[in-house]
């Protein structure tokens, strides 16, 4: 039998995933995606597959690639994704199959606890103290007893504690084999666990990551594995395209500071002035960062000259000079210290390449890329490419016949054109197989969609005050239940705050914006919300709350986004593009501008049916996608909702969403 075979009869209604699985249900895309990916594995040629919200893609690829025999690298965004993935859909699966195959998770070293480091950071003159030595005390009891050193695994630790610096390491400061707990390092077991396995499952960071700069991890695997999917592939782009470029932070400088002088007092103290040697990295940090001035945080600076725009030449150039003395002192200390313990032949290492990038970016940038300067707590020097087609191609396509690859590339969303060329042609996978499988989901009658009208223009002062008006009384007679996506973080913070400041004295709404608490714990309290009788609740948010967000069920039933989501026109990643464009006699506005939005607008409108049994509303505050021509576009994007032509269509909309007998509604 072939594999086909063996997929199709997995996928029957009588199959093993029926008997084995909780909750399947057949759904013909799921089956035709999954016998698609098996072609492809079985012909080892790429595919590209779109398979909108619903159709299950996870068990589409995970099917054919267990049964397939082989070994398999799965890549997915998060690493949230990535533990569901090991954690539970992948036990279930190979439990139904009945498959002999051995599992590993394989994430970036960030993720994993740092012995050596730990037993530093106690000592170390510079730890924060207070809150941060609970944390490390918490850390310290917990990694008496875990076996993994998976930070995840470790209750009540937040993503974002200021202790997680100090008890992982980085590339930059990891010792490797001479480390003292090298035997033990949960890194290299990890990684050693994920070398024997038949399926490892990883994130697309460190993909790319490991492929800028060849650690010992994914780039050993690659060569061994015929089969690789990339799920939530719609990140990789601008995943990819972070590390296959250069960078120089002040963080990186003032981490460098802060490891020189701990290191030195513990294992070297009086052989070297460290308090000086650190302070003058520090220093130049500093004065590299000043050089910017009252830039707004979050803004990034064009560089397509020798100096960054609207900087001091003079002092831009002598600050980048500065940094590299620093460094270079700092390398000639730790030179005559160096035999004394592998934390100092490190840090020596660290400070020359930190001096050599510093150096790279007074030199024009490479041909073919962008740079420019990301302004906030702290300063980044960023070249990087435009796209990642070279890489990708130099590792998926080969005259080699016999080392074919059959890479899966999957999403809900990867363009809005039947080649998905947003997503193929920056990805280099132009002659890559593509498929689109539509979502099962009645959208007809699940949803509704609605432009309002008389509404200000996007760039009227007065719009955004009206967004925020407007779902004040739209969210009132849902009683919450409401998602407000913004484009901007300004947009953010004025609806945000305009609707705490409606709901605050009547408080029967709760009103939770996006940066207020952890991600994780906002979704939570949103989708628990109104149970038991509880208040209603509205979420306002941006960025990365346009996708991977899942909330089923009533708790969320309007989506509402301010306007249409067209990239940032002064960014420089984006002016860049947009002139590569122009140069090759495309138009920037149709064949970049445009498809960015739809991509973005069909990411943000998937918040809303995420199950066959939910009912909802999206509203777009946008009167372009009505009046201009380009909007026919946009609104093909979007799953095919009744469309609501009146304010008073919505309320009657809304009002009937409040009835307990919704799944029973049938649009006129």
């Amino acid at each position: 039998m072939n594999l086909e075979s063996q997929v199709l009869a997995a996928f029957d209604p009588e199959g093993v995933l029926s008997r084995a699985a909780d909750h399947f249900v057949p759904r013909s895309g799921q089956t035709e995606m999954a016998l698609a990916v098996a072609r492809a594995i079985e012909g080892a040629y790429p595919l590209v597959v779109e398979a909108s919200t619903g159709v299950g893609k996870t068990f589409s690829y995970l099917v054919p690639a267990l049964l397939s025999g082989e070994r398999v690298l799965l890549s997915t965004a998060t690493k949230a994704l990535q533990d569901q993935l090991y954690g539970r859909d992948l036990p279930a699966l190979v439990k139904a199959l009945g498959v002999p195959v051995s599992t590993a998770l394989l994430k970036g070293r960030g993720s994993y606890l740092c012995l050596h480091r730990m037993e530093m950071a106690r000592h170390d003159a510079g730890f924060p103290e207070r809150t941060s030595l609970r944390a490390l005390t918490k850390v310290e009891e917990w990694s008496r007893g875990t076996n993994t050193g998976d930070l995840a695994e470790l209750p009540g630790l937040d993503e974002k504690s200021p202790v997680i610096p100090w008890v992982t390491s980085t590339r930059e400061n990891c010792l490797g084999s001479q480390c003292p707990k090298f035997r033990a390092c949960h890194v290299n077991h990890a990684r050693r666990e994920a070398l024997a396995a038949d399926v490892v499952v990883i994130n697309h960071h460190l993909f790319f990551a490991d492929m800028a700069v060849r650690e010992s991890g994914v780039a050993e695997l690659l060569p061994t594995v015929r089969i690789a999917i990339f799920d939530e592939a719609h990140q990789l782009n601008e995943t990819g395209v972070q590390f296959l470029g250069k960078n120089l932070s002040t963080g990186q400088l003032l981490d460098f500071s802060r490891d020189i002088l701990g290191t030195g007092l513990q294992l070297a103290r009086g052989l070297q002035d460290w308090q000086s040697l650190a302070g003058a990295v520090e220093h130049t940090a500093r004065e590299l960062r000043l050089c910017v001035g009252k830039a707004y945080p979050g803004s990034k600076l064009r560089w397509t000259e020798p100096v960054p725009e609207s900087l001091d030449p003079e002092a831009w150039i002598s600050a980048l000079a500065a940094v590299s003395t620093a460094l270079t002192e700092a390398c000639e200390a730790l030179n005559t210290v160096s035999d004394m313990a592998p934390d100092f032949v490190r840090l020596q290492e660290r400070a020359t390449e930190l001096s050599a990038r510093a150096q790279a970016f007074t030199g024009p940038a490479e041909p073919g890329g962008v740079r420019w300067l990301d302004v906030g707590m702290q300063l980044r020097l960023v070249e990087s490419p435009l796209d990642i087609a070279n890489a990708i191609q130099a590792k998926v396509f080969t005259d080699d016949k016999a080392a074919a690859k059959s890479w899966i590339f999957t999403s809900a969303t990867l363009g809005d054109d039947e080649q998905l060329s947003w997503f193929t042609e920056p990805c280099g996978l132009a002659e890559a197989q593509v498929l689109r499988v539509g979502s099962p989901f009645d959208y007809a009658r699940q949803a509704a969609f609605y432009v309002p009208r008389n509404f200000p223009k996007p760039g009227d002062p007065t719009h955004t005050a009206a967004v925020a008006a407007s779902a004040a009384d739209w969210a009132r007679r849902l009683g919450g239940r409401t998602m407000v996506l913004t484009t901007t973080l300004r947009a953010l913070r004025a609806i945000g705050d305009a609707l705490q400041a409606t709901f605050e004295a009547s408080g029967d709404i709760e009103v939770l914006v996006q940066g207020a608490m952890p991600k994780r714990t906002l979704i939570e309290r949103f989708r628990q919300a109104d149970m038991h009788g509880g208040r209603g609740c509205v979420l306002v948010a941006s960025a990365s709350f346009w996708e991977g967000i899942d909330v089923p069920g009533d708790a969320l039933q309007l989506v509402i986004i301010d306007k249409l989501p067209f990239p940032p026109p002064n960014d420089p990643m984006v002016e860049a593009k947009a002139r590569l464009l122009e140069s090759q006699g495309k138009s920037a506005f149709s064949d970049y501008f445009l498809p960015e939005a739809a991509v973005a607008l069909k990411q943000g409108a998937g918040r809303l049916i995420r199950r066959e049994t939910d009912q909802g509303v999206l509203v777009v505050c946008d009167s372009r996608l009505a009046s201009m021509g380009y909007g026919k576009r946009l609104l093909r994007a979007l799953p095919a909702m009744q469309r609501l032509a009146s304010e008073q269509e919505l309320n009657d909309r809304l009002d009937l969403l409040t009835r307990s007998d919704t799944t029973a509604y049938q649009p006129t």
